[in-house]
């Protein structure tokens, strides 16, 4: 809640700034009659206007130093969850003792590739893919795709409950 204070501090300083500058500019060029300005009133405006400037710029660097590390963490999670979810792929693999082609055929399946896709990229009929599927569901103990897909995701969901609820000094 401060932080959004702060930026909204900022802004305002420099949104003031800009209008007095943006003014004076055009009431100059539009020949606007204006009454001067004492130089002391001029002077705290113009230090204001540069105090503004820096700050916006100090705060612009400050974000985007926050969001790069945000970012960093972001990929970082993403890439364990990729590889938790390939060491996920082949520990059910192991366990259900598929074979080489069943495995292909698996992965491409739960990727959500169709029979026939299946087919072309294996250089197989669709008979094949098809009795191929029916072996890895009948192992995994599924009667069809989306169940297939739905026991990786509740393993990735309750490895990721898991995850949370453990301390911190055991992760």
């Amino acid at each position: 809640m401060t932080k959004t204070w702060v930026i909204a501090g900022v802004l305002m300083i420099q949104a003031l700034c800009a209008v007095f500058f943006v003014f004076d500019i055009v009431s100059s060029l539009l020949g606007i009659y204006t009454p001067p300005l004492p130089w002391e009133v001029r002077e705290v405006m113009e230090v204001g206007a540069a105090l503004g400037l820096f700050l916006g710029v100090l705060l612009g660097a400050v974000l985007l130093r926050s969001v790069l590390q945000e970012r960093n963490v972001a990929q970082e999670r993403l890439r364990r969850a990729s590889g938790a979810f390939m060491d996920l792929l082949e520990e059910r693999f192991l366990e259900w003792a598929l074979t080489p082609a069943e495995r292909d055929v698996a992965l491409f399946a739960i990727k959500g590739m169709s029979t026939s896709e299946i087919a072309t990229l294996r250089a197989t009929s669709e008979g094949t893919v098809k009795a191929q599927t029916n072996a890895i569901y009948r192992k995994a103990g599924v009667s069809g795709r989306p169940q297939l897909l739905s026991l990786f995701i509740d393993d990735l969901m309750r490895d990721d409950v898991t995850d949370q609820i453990r301390p911190k000094s055991a992760a």
